[in-house]
């Protein structure tokens, strides 16, 4: 029995996704101060972002000023920040060291872009961004030498999973000339920053403050006559402090004759200062202008037509609900999917399990009660395990999400060797807890019923890992981009749900009188039960297959026989009589094939990948799709196209489900061909960054998920997890106009 236990926690241990995932990206590291500055582009520890400091000209003349801007090549889903950096985030610092007579100016802010995560919203720059810095080049600097410009650059550049500090030494040489200097390679968009950067335009702006409501006035400058046809067009205003107005809160107002009035929400440092000048970028459609609000009572002649407010840049996670808070939304999705996620598909093989261990204590309810509350505990545990593994792989930096462990071969391996044992074990071939019958009377006897109920909770964790419900991945999404504890508390909530049908029939005696007697048929029925195990054990081989190819396969079945013979060596070692006393000899002999059985599953585990048979999966032959990236989206658009999105994986079973009844059907073919609409698939079963942060993008953390861009262009429309072949054609009907 001893031996088992090992066996069963080394398998479970294997299935569990314990420090799985490619290597996290280490933070940057702060230079120390004895470090050089370095000439030229720096690029971050994991790749987020390159810096480098440029000139507008390739020399200066003495007594001028000249312009360097600090260069940001931000990579795809990552971000920096504006001089306000809104909810949360921090501001890129530049500290100078400069020769003596050289002078450094303040920042050239351009205007940042709104940022959405959840019910925060963050103010800074994606792509490619240009801080001018003015430089104050002295009169008497010799001509035909080289001033050196140092800075060290202090920014946060985060993603919607993680926020990285980075420090940046950079130095650029300085060339003094006379004349007039040629532009240097980046002097047309470093130009453009300097042209299009918000600044003073003899705009007046007054606020009134009332209950918490910020009304302010802008009139005069390049606002005057918009209510005769200068239309301002979409609005935002962005103060220049934190604090001052609620930053995702609703701005609307209205603008008239002279100019136009904006209601917003007061932050809590407004609160606490309301008669504090209000200084911030008033952005327009006729430019992004500097304001700094002046004493007195709101002005006259701004209320008449409604004002037309900006759309928000595309969320990075999903929003609160409602004025709900996001934690507790997210919990109760939670609770709502992991109820549901008892109904999916992956999760049906468990059920055996769980429906054996019930009939078998429904008459002894002490024993029912204990069953379900450690049945409870263990799947409560397991996904801790599960959420810890996820937020300290976030931490790192890596790019994951929920089901991520089945793109490890080693764990796809174990699960389908653990459902082989499990198989096994419901078809008689061998017994557990047994051997612990005798060991003693009272609890120390009870040990193995409860243990089995604790180890079927977790079991049952690992097997529904894959799966995602309907409401589970909004609420796991937020879960991702949440601080640690409110992240943990969604997970728990998620396996409160997966747990409570059957914890509140073990605790209901009405519930427990109406099952059955126990009695022979048990042993058929879990006889029975045991072939959705088998069916589990070979569906996670096929997934193999997917990811290692066919030499993994093979390594898999002769470690699944091994596997086998092992455990039915063990079985009849529990039966004395039929070895004729000799149980120990076959013990020895199982806990032999047992080990050479695992060794070859770690070997198949290991099988390179390049031997897979292919890469990426189509739901159907007669369907032309594409590999899903960026850029093949914006092609289709470009050409006027709808985009159908299906993002899959060779281990979601909700996503071939959906392949089969809604997506692989000749009637959505026939659409897709009629609506012109491409078709692009995101094949998941292998780790693909790329496609973590196009989930992440979308508040998800696992497949499936199906976008849908509409022929005219814009953001796309997010179709249900759980798809009808009818909603399909109307939705690929809908987006083609």
């Amino acid at each position: 029995m001893r031996l088992l236990s090992l066996i069963f926690v080394w398998l479970a241990a294997l299935a569990l996704p314990l420090g799985l995932g490619a290597p996290a990206h280490a933070q940057s590291p702060v230079q120390s101060a004895d470090s050089p500055y370095l000439p030229g582009a720096q690029v971050s520890d994991n790749k987020s972002i390159t810096v480098e400091l440029v000139p507008l000209s390739r020399w200066a003349a003495p007594g001028s000023t000249a312009v360097v801007a600090l260069k940001q090549v931000i990579a795809p889903g990552w971000h920096t920040y504006w001089r306000n950096p809104g909810d949360s985030g921090g501001a890129t610092q530049m500290t100078w060291a400069l020769p003596n007579g050289v002078g450094a100016g303040d920042i050239i802010w351009p205007l940042p872009q709104r940022q959405r995560l959840l019910n925060l919203v963050n103010y800074g720059y994606s792509g490619t961004v240009y801080l001018p810095v003015p430089i104050q080049i002295p009169a008497d600097a010799a001509v035909g030498r080289n001033i050196p410009l140092h800075v060290e650059a202090d920014l946060f550049v985060c993603s919607a999973e993680m926020c990285i500090p980075h420090t940046f030494r950079l130095a650029l040489d300085m060339a003094v000339r006379e004349g007039a200097a040629p532009p240097a390679s980046d002097a047309d968009a470093i130009r453009q920053v300097m042209e299009t950067a918000p600044r003073p335009a003899g705009i007046t702006a007054r606020v009134v403050q009332s209950n918490g409501v910020l009304t302010l006035t802008a009139t005069g400058g390049p606002l005057a006559g918009t209510g005769a046809g200068a239309d301002p067009g979409p609005v935002w205003f962005y103060p220049f402090a934190p604090g001052q107005i609620a930053h995702g809160g609703d701005q609307s107002g209205q603008r008239g004759a002279d100019g136009l009035t904006l209601v917003m929400t007061a932050g809590a440092a407004r609160e606490a200062a309301p008669d504090a000048p209000l200084s911030g970028v008033l952005q327009t459609a006729l430019g992004a202008f500097e304001i700094t609000t002046e004493p007195g009572a709101a002005l006259d002649g701004v209320t008449g037509q409604p004002l037309q407010i900006a759309a928000e840049t595309p969320a990075e996670g999903p929003t609160t609900n409602g004025g709900v808070p996001v934690l507790w939304q997210a919990a109760l999705l939670a609770l709502a999917g992991g109820l549901i996620l008892n109904l999916m598909p992956c999760v049906f093989p468990i059920l055996a399990m769980k429906a054996a261990s019930l009939t078998a204590s429904a008459h002894e309810p002490k024993l029912a009660r204990r069953d379900g509350l450690l049945f409870l505990f263990g799947v409560l545990a397991a996904f801790a395990v599960l959420a810890g593994a996820l937020l300290a792989l976030r931490a790192g930096g890596a790019a994951i999400g929920w089901g991520f462990q089945l793109q490890s071969p080693l764990v796809t391996v174990g699960l389908s060797l653990l459902m082989l044992a499990v198989g096994l074990n419901l078809s008689g071939v061998f017994h557990v807890g047994s051997g612990l019958q005798g060991l003693g009377s009272g609890p120390l006897a009870r040990v193995p019923g409860g243990t089995g109920a604790f180890l079927t909770g977790v079991l049952a964790v690992v097997v529904a890992a894959p799966c995602t419900a309907p409401f589970m991945a909004a609420a796991l999404g937020a879960a991702l981009v949440m601080s640690w504890p409110a992240a943990m508390l969604v997970f728990l909530m998620l396996g409160l749900g997966l747990a409570l049908p059957y914890v509140a029939v073990s605790l209901s005696p009405r519930l427990l009188a109406r099952l059955p007697r126990p009695g022979a048929w048990m042993e058929r029925l879990k006889s029975l039960l045991a072939f959705p195990m088998y069916g589990a054990a070979l569906w996670l081989a096929w997934v193999v297959t997917r990811q290692i190819g066919d030499m993994g396969l093979a390594a898999l079945f002769g470690s699944g026989l091994l596997l086998a013979f092992g455990l039915w060596l063990y079985g009849q070692g529990q039966n004395a009589r039929a070895w004729g006393g000799r149980g120990r000899l076959a013990t020895a002999a199982a806990a032999v094939a047992l080990i050479a059985g695992l060794a070859l599953g770690v070997l198949a585990a290991r099988t390179p990948v390049q031997t897979a048979t292919s890469a990426v999966s189509s739901p159907s032959a007669d369907l032309a799709s594409a590999p899903w990236s960026p850029e093949a989206v914006r092609a289709a658009q470009a050409e006027g196209r709808p985009v159908l999105v299906e993002f899959t994986a060779d281990w979601c079973v909700t996503c071939k489900i959906n392949e089969g009844t809604s997506l692989a059907t000749a009637r959505t073919a026939r659409t897709l061909a009629e609506t012109n609409t491409a078709y692009l698939v995101g094949d998941w079963t292998r780790r693909d960054d790329a496609i973590a942060e196009e989930l992440a993008r979308h508040g998800r953390s696992g497949v499936p998920l199906y976008l849908l861009y509409p022929a005219g262009g814009g953001a796309p429309r997010i179709l249900p997890q759980i798809l009808t072949e009818g909603l399909v054609v109307e939705a690929l009907k809908d987006a083609a106009g």
